[in-house]
């Protein structure tokens, strides 16, 4: 979860003008891509190419999170996500997110942001919420959405796909895997968008606001998870963390910490997914032929879309020792950032990687969800949900034109989108 907190002197965003001019501008030393109105402005991949084709270990002096490194090629983010004794994780090294720390209160500790042997605990937990006949029972309740999620859409006239079918879609879901009402599912959606918003977003002007915010969202969870705790049965993900045996006793900000990581995970790649795909076939009408002609090729989908689309743009590191990456030495405490966004772009694994290929061979070499121990444990849900939707709009036979320009997400932390204007015909 991001912390892209600003200091007083930070610049307001700028337009895509200003940073076009200043990719070519600027010496590459002195390139800095942790900027969320990079992001904003959608230029952050031409960034990301310049440093993996100049300089693939890079080394920015001077950031609103402070000095850090950028790892931008496929084979070295591989190679760092397995050396976790290297490479930690740990929220008390720093947290997995460029801006995180260990004593900044927006952040706590869950077990994505966990080294082994913590890490692997926590996480058998509440695997069970994913296994393959789990999700088979979800399956049903997922189609129906779909349908009445497309069938309630209007006809002719321009609407947010983003609000309507994105955020829908992965609110009812995610409520589902929690065991959260319902009637409430947009609230998760609202914690989700409170964890990763910059302080001094129009909708939460200050830290303070952004806690209480979040402190709304622990309570409720306190209350649930006292629920689920006497009860003697439940499988969705507040009952295992209640009952598990590594879990049921945590203390609270590791409990509300895993609550966080699971609302975030379970929304922001999904939602920005299903909003990417959209864009997608619109913008590579080939690929929609190819997908209208063969629905087999649902398979294909999701980790063509994931790796075009990277929904979450980076995860980071913390050096534990000295360490030499692509000829560069790296010392020990410095925060290290995997730009999972470039190694889904990187030319020497997929040919023509800025294009959204539908029967792309090695798309599933994609990083979009990390790689090792701490790759996405909601991977297959997530591809579920891509599927049963796309299968939806198959069946429907629905066309559609999609605005040029989406409204992006001004954040280095989550790749996506406010708003995608679409209308069917």
């Amino acid at each position: 979860m991001s912390n892209e907190s600003r200091s007083a002197d930070v610049i307001e965003p700028l337009d895509a003008a200003y940073f076009e001019a200043a990719l070519d501008r600027l010496p590459i030393e002195a390139l800095n891509v942790a900027q969320p109105e990079l992001f904003a402005a959608g230029l952050a991949p031409q960034y990301l190419a310049r440093l993996r084709h100049e300089a693939p270990v890079h080394y920015c002096a001077e950031s609103r999170f402070g000095p850090y490194w950028s790892i931008t090629r496929h084979a070295d983010i591989e190679a760092i996500e397995l050396n976790t004794e290297v490479f930690s994780s740990a929220h008390a090294n720093g947290g997995i997110t460029i801006g995180s720390s260990a004593d900044d209160p927006q952040f706590l500790p869950a077990f994505l942001s966990m080294d082994p042997p913590n890490h692997a605990a926590q996480r058998k937990v509440v695997a069970p919420a994913f296994a393959p006949e789990r999700l088979s029972a979800m399956t049903p309740r997922l189609r129906a959405w779909a349908a009445e999620i497309l069938d309630g859409l209007p006809r002719g006239s321009w609407f947010d796909w983003t609000d309507r079918v994105s955020i829908e879609f992965s609110a009812r879901t995610l409520a589902l895997l929690l065991g959260f009402p319902q009637a409430r599912s947009r609230d998760l959606i609202h914690w989700s968008d409170t964890m990763v918003a910059l302080p001094g977003h129009p909708a939460f002007v200050s830290l303070d606001h952004k806690l209480r915010v979040m402190h709304e969202c622990f309570g409720t969870f306190d209350a649930i998870r006292a629920e689920r705790r006497a009860a003697s049965e439940g499988d969705d993900l507040i009952s295992l963390l209640a009952r598990g045996a590594e879990t049921r006793d945590m203390p609270k900000e590791e409990f509300y910490g895993n609550i966080l990581l699971l609302i975030v995970g379970g929304n922001d790649t999904t939602r920005n997914s299903i909003s990417g795909s959209i864009l997608a076939m619109h913008r590579f009408p080939e690929s929609w032929r190819k997908l209208q002609a063969d629905r087999d090729l649902l398979a294909s989908l999701t980790p063509e879309l994931l790796r075009w689309q990277s929904p979450i743009a980076h995860m980071r590191r913390t050096a534990m020792c000295d360490a030499t990456i692509g000829g560069r030495t790296i010392r020990r405490g410095d925060k290290v950032v995997l730009w999972y966004l470039s190694a889904n772009r990187d030319e020497a694994l997929f040919e023509g990687a800025d294009d959204f290929v539908l029967d792309r061979q090695n798309a599933r070499r994609h990083l979009a969800f990390g790689f090792g121990i701490h790759r996405c444990i909601g991977a297959r849900l997530a591809d579920l949900q891509i599927r049963t939707l796309w299968e939806a709009i198959l069946e429907r036979g629905l066309s559609f034109e999609v605005e040029a320009e989406p409204l992006r997400i001004p954040s280095t932390f989550i790749n996506g989108y406010q708003r995608v204007l679409v209308r069917l015909s």
